[in-house]
């Protein structure tokens, strides 16, 4: 593969609109995509019509919308170009119209109470930011969604309306240093993609990995991840060979694949890309979850996304590496050679302190979901208590600005290794800490917190408009200030003053840190999904989102509602999951095997009276209580699901879930767990976490 060639390959992007576009038509395009400005019908036109030939010289014979639905995954409906020609024949065609705007029906996807289910229209319009591309043989055109009445039922419309709520407000700052040649500000996004790889035949063989993308029942192998030999160690030719195919699939599609390498866990493995303006990275990560599972199906392997497939080792995650720039290319967060002294930069930086404060519960609630609790404070991902890292060199900083005393500054040493043929290099003024949800990474800021499964839109929605608030309180004050200088400097140090409780540079994993964290600093400590979702709808958020128009009271209300439904779902699939196995497979598996061993008893004194059958008694009395104990246990988990009934209250039900349904299934597991590590193999019914992490080779 020729990579620069096939790069984009299938994407209708830069080259592809000059190439084929007439001039006029082109530059008009890029103004609205550059600067925003309105799109009219024959430009859509001279667009629809330059997709549409390119499309089909590529094999493209439909067109569909592709939006993002508040599913969490994406959503399509394909027309074909064919349209009916008088001699009997088809002509292809595709309109400005057809492009602009598309019509599929809204009333089966979730709407919390936005739509009724027998209201079914809904509409989809072009992004003409994010590139269509061809999947397949069908032109994907990226897409918002909204309902007849002009609600949001997507994430890509807020995620679109948080830009540019932080672009309104950070040109207003730089307007105050004196920038007047920037036109835009744009936030970037990276996100890092952690996964497992499995065998798909023993995948087939577990209802649970099948049902809930995460194993309900397995004991630990005797090896897991304890020599950390897994973790960027050589990776192995089946997971290359799926590893090259899928990078050939992403850079066709433009998608910036840049690093993989196995992970910590046996059987994990990250893909990173290459920084994309947040909605086309976002739109690229939702591509690149589906291309993982459909490349990894060719190789007879399945890809596992879920935040914590496997109990005991290490769970999966997404890591967001975020930062703000400008259009003529200036990094906002690059803190350059005497950060001391930038103070545009420390302003930006104060802003992002100030904004992760505030809003710690809505950079919670970003990333909740069912999966992610079990992940977050697992000793492998950060806790759930928000916290920044912002390293040594800034720490001094703060603290001089904070104390009103000259910053010295820090020594920039050289590496020295003690070899003479290896190179000195200079070192970083600062480490890294893998354990802080939010750390400054040198010139962006790394949100740790996402789960494998995430759609990142979520996140930077609300670090966006969090990020936004904090520079127009800054903007309004600024504005009005006498002596803008010392205005400045004093907001600086107020900020500092008064955010540093959010500033952790320790380790998160510590016990001792989470005692500090909420009883001395009173940071939150949302732990799951039914603690922290209802805080969207707190006052100071519901305020905050809508003055900057990323949401209605009505989206807010109405994501509550889907995010707690869709938590109270997984949760409740995975108990009927768990009550399923152990009535029909395990419990009667192991009864089997009782058997078994109580015939092997009586034989051995059939034939020797006076043999010992100790080790087949005292196994049979371990596998009997055992089974007693499942039996007990399923029966809890039966009450527990069907006390779900009598609550309506998606918030109550939750919190039932939470506090019942989730201790009754651990319990159930518990003795099923014991009973497989003393079953034999062969009466066990489903492939073992041995067989599931070590059975790619």
């Amino acid at each position: 593969m020729n990579v620069s060639e096939e790069f984009g390959s299938l994407v209708f992007d830069d080259r592809a609109m000059k190439a084929m576009l007439p001039a006029k038509a082109y530059q008009s395009l890029r103004r609205t995509i550059d600067e925003g400005a309105r799109l009219d019908l024959g430009v859509a036109n001279a667009v629809a019509a330059a997709m549409r030939d390119w499309a089909v010289a590529r094999g493209a014979t439909h067109y569909t919308h592709w939006f993002q639905p508040l599913t969490g995954i994406t959503a399509e409906k394909h027309d074909s170009f064919i349209a009916p020609s008088p001699d009997g024949g088809v002509i292809m065609e595709f309109s400005g119209t057809e492009l602009v705007k598309g019509e599929p029906d809204a009333s089966s996807f979730p709407s919390g109470g936005l739509r009724a289910t027998f209201e079914a229209r809904g509409y989809t319009a072009w992004d003409p930011t994010s590139y269509a591309f061809i999947k397949g043989s069908t032109l994907c055109i990226p897409t918002a969604f909204c309902s007849y009445t002009g609600d949001a039922l997507d994430k890509k419309t807020p995620l679109l309306r948080s830009m540019e709520a932080l672009n309104r407000q950070a040109l207003r700052i730089l307007r105050l240093f004196g920038n007047d040649e920037v036109k835009r500000v744009i936030t970037s996004v990276g996100p890092e993609q952690e996964y497992f790889l499995v065998t798909e035949e023993m995948y087939e063989r577990r209802p649970d990995l099948r049902f809930t993308g995460r194993t309900l029942f397995g004991t630990k192998p005797p090896k897991g991840q304890q020599l950390d030999d897994h973790y960027f160690g050589v990776i192995k030719p089946r997971v290359a060979a799926f590893m090259a195919d899928l990078n050939e699939e992403l850079w066709k599609l433009g998608i910036l694949a840049k690093t993989e390498h196995n992970e910590v866990a046996p059987a994990q493995h990250e893909l990173a890309p290459i920084y994309s303006t947040t909605n086309i990275a976002t739109d690229h990560n939702q591509l690149t979850m589906e291309i993982m599972q459909r490349v990894a199906s060719r190789h007879g392997l399945v890809c596992l996304l879920h935040e914590k497939p496997f109990e005991g080792v290490n769970g999966s995650g997404k890591h967001n590496n975020w930062s703000i720039g400008t259009d003529t290319g200036q990094n906002l967060l690059a803190p350059g050679d005497t950060p001391s002294e930038n103070a545009q930069f420390l302003l930006f930086l104060c802003a992002v302190i100030k904004a992760v404060d505030d809003y710690q519960d809505l950079l919670r609630l970003s990333v909740a979901t069912a999966g992610n609790d079990h992940r977050l404070g697992a000793n492998e991902a950060p806790p759930a208590v928000i916290s920044m890292f912002l390293g040594d060199e800034l720490a001094a900083i703060m603290h001089a600005i904070e104390a009103d005393t000259p910053y010295e500054g820090m020594e920039r040493r050289k590496m020295k290794l003690g070899v003479d043929v290896l190179p000195l290099f200079n070192c970083d003024t600062t480490d890294r800490n893998r354990t802080s949800p939010f750390a400054f990474t040198g010139n962006k800021f790394e949100f740790r917190m996402l789960g494998s499964s995430n759609s990142i839109a979520c996140a930077n929605i609300m670090l966006n408009s969090a990020v936004a608030e904090s520079l127009r309180i800054y903007a309004d004050r600024l504005e009005g200030a006498q002596d803008f200088e010392a205005a400045l400097h004093e907001m600086i140090r107020k900020t500092i003053k008064d955010h540093a409780r959010i500033v952790f540079n320790g380790n998160g994993y510590d016990d001792a840190w989470i005692d500090e964290a909420v009883n001395e600093r009173g940071l939150h400590n949302l732990r799951t999904t039914p603690d922290c979702m209802p805080r969207l709808l707190d006052e100071k958020n519901v305020t905050m989102l809508t003055s900057h128009g990323v949401f209605t009271l009505a989206e807010m209300e109405s994501r509550t509602e889907i995010m707690l439904e869709n938590y109270c779902n997984s949760i409740e699939i995975e108990a009927a999951t768990m009550i399923g196995m152990a009535h029909a497979e395990i419990i009667p598996a192991v009864e089997a095997y009782l058997r078994e061993v109580a015939e092997t008893a009586a034989a051995k004194r059939a034939v020797a009276p006076n043999a010992s059958v100790e080790c087949e008694v005292g196994l049979v009395e371990r596998l009997s209580s055992l089974v007693d104990r499942m039996f007990v246990a399923v029966g809890e988990l039966e009450e527990a699901v069907s006390h779900l009934d009598e609550t309506a209250d998606v918030t109550e039900r939750s919190e039932r879930i939470r506090d019942e349904v989730l201790p009754a299934m651990e319990a159930l597991r518990a003795p099923a767990d014991e009973a497989e590590a003393i079953t034999a193999k062969g009466f066990w019914p489903f492939p073992t976490y041995g067989d599931l992490l070590f059975g790619v080779r």
